[in-house]
């Protein structure tokens, strides 16, 4: 009982007495080992003036030393940037996402609704978009902690490399593929492979992945434009907006063409059914209708019952090139959509497979000079080829048809 009076009425205690008893507080944390000859759990007898030494708990000795802290992507504190070529034409919250990927969404809209980014000066909304050389005056944010870059898996390994296989054109800005026919450009139904897909594995460490300029039906092989950069996708789309890119496509077609170097201009339409979806040919006015235009030109025929022809179209419409050939009683060979002359067999060797390439690609590179690529005829064309003897070497007319 006087022990417990003692400690809760405790009587003042002087500095040193304070300081002579700070030791056994902090050993008393730790278990005492056995002294020799002693009881097990039994404290070893402290001498008198000696003070015991202080030691940390046993937890903190075995805990490994702290990582050095990662370092911020940007310091927290106000800052003022310029808006650089690559993100001329961004939204405001692209922007703010491309340049802190460990900024939250819901954190980029508070400091924009809030007023606190500013562009030269005034508020904006996220949507608004950013030009070449304004000022954007950003207030401290609160990031995220960077992940860590891991190397690729396997798979993504595969599909790297299998992307560096396709490439036939490549800068820092630009990368043409020589996609394969039966390749989709993009996802659809119960699709679980596409080059839009393919294109995570080169994500920069910004985060940003290449973007598709163009597209190409499934079962086209050929030339593919993708953008590396913001900047450059702002000017490779702008190019065909423009009409100052010219593609140019091969195909193989039943009969022979007349006149032998022509102009397909025709308005189509999407026409959709349960099963499939296809381009009609439509009337001006039509609901839904768009103006199409393809020059066409022969190149080499083949006994006269198929003939190469080379294709050039001014617009780009969804399978335009099909449905303009069918439009002209000459639907491309293997067309699962457009193909419908009856009672036409297919000469022996040849693959029932869409035989339309991707051929070349001539565009302005964004930061000059041209971008000129070509793709070879895919295995199941380059078979019909060697079987009827068509020369892929041969001069194609098309290169003199009139640009609109």
């Amino acid at each position: 009982m006087s022990r417990r009076i003692k400690r809760m009425n405790p009587r003042p205690r002087s500095r040193d007495e304070r300081d002579d008893a700070r030791p056994f507080k902090a050993r008393s944390a730790k278990k005492a080992g056995p002294r020799p000859g002693g009881k097990p759990g039994s404290k070893a007898p402290r001498l008198a003036g000696q003070r015991a030494e202080r030691r940390p708990p046993k937890a903190a000795q075995e805990r490994p030393a702290p990582e050095k802290p990662v370092e911020a992507l940007l310091p927290t504190k106000v800052q003022t940037v310029t808006v650089t070529a690559d993100e001329n034409n961004m939204r405001v919250d692209r922007f703010l996402e491309a340049r802190f990927p460990g900024l939250s969404f819901s954190h980029i809209q508070r400091v924009v609704r809030k007023g606190e980014l500013r562009v030269d000066g005034r508020r904006v909304d996220s949507k608004d978009r950013l030009e070449e050389g304004q000022s954007v005056r950003i207030p401290p944010l609160k990031l995220d902690a960077p992940k860590a870059v891991g190397e690729l898996s396997e798979a993504a390994q595969k599909t790297l490399k299998a992307l560096k296989e396709m490439t036939i054109w490549e800068d820092d800005d630009v990368l043409v593929l020589n996609k394969p026919a039966g390749l989709a450009v993009q996802g659809g139904s119960g699709m679980t492979r596409h080059i839009d897909q393919m294109l995570e594995v080169m994500r920069d460490a910004k985060g940003q992945k290449p973007r598709l300029v163009h597209r190409i039906d499934r079962e086209t092989s050929g030339c593919l434009l993708i953008a590396k950069t913001r900047f450059a996708a702002s000017h490779l789309t702008g190019a065909f907006r423009s009409r100052s890119a010219r593609k140019v496509y091969w195909a193989l077609v039943p009969g022979l063409p007349k006149p032998k170097q022509g102009r397909i201009s025709t308005f189509l339409a999407k026409e959709e059914s349960e099963d499939d979806t296809i381009m009609r040919i439509a009337q001006h006015g039509d609901e839904g209708a768009s103006h199409a235009v393809t020059y066409y030109a022969v190149v080499e025929t083949a006994g006269n019952k198929l003939t190469w022809v080379s294709l050039k179209p001014v617009t780009g419409r969804t399978h335009q090139l099909r449905a303009h050939m069918e439009h002209i009683g000459h639907p491309i060979v293997g067309d699962p959509k457009y193909f419908n002359i009856e009672n036409w067999q297919l000469p022996g060797g040849l693959q029932n497979r869409l035989h339309l390439l991707a051929r070349r690609i001539v565009i302005p590179h964004p930061r000059g000079g041209v971008i000129d690529a070509t793709a070879p005829l895919p295995p199941h064309m380059q078979q019909s080829w060697n079987l009827l003897g068509l020369d892929a070497s041969r001069f194609d007319p098309i290169e003199n048809a009139p640009e609109e």
